[in-house]
């Protein structure tokens, strides 16, 4: 899977979200969903889980991807 990058933007409540997720095999076996989120423009936080095999790891990730688009958060393409 590459790099996917979610954006929330609402003037309105002055908000301005931005979320990436990327899964990302170990040297050990282990595959890790990287995430990596905050307001646009800071330097944001980030967090690493860890999974046995990629069917879990991607499984998480589209489990998390599909609530942040439920939440107003759009893909924009990474070049």
């Amino acid at each position: 899977m590459s790099p996917r990058k979610l954006l929330r933007i609402d003037p309105s409540r002055n908000m301005s979200r931005f979320y990436e997720i990327d899964v990302q095999p170990s040297l050990f076996g282990d595959v890790s969903v990287m995430r990596h989120w905050g307001r646009i423009g800071q330097s944001g936080q980030s967090r690493e889980y860890w999974f046995e095999d990629e069917t879990g790891a991607q499984k998480a990730s589209n489990s998390i991807l599909g609530q942040k688009r439920r939440r107003g958060y759009q893909d924009i393409p990474l070049s």
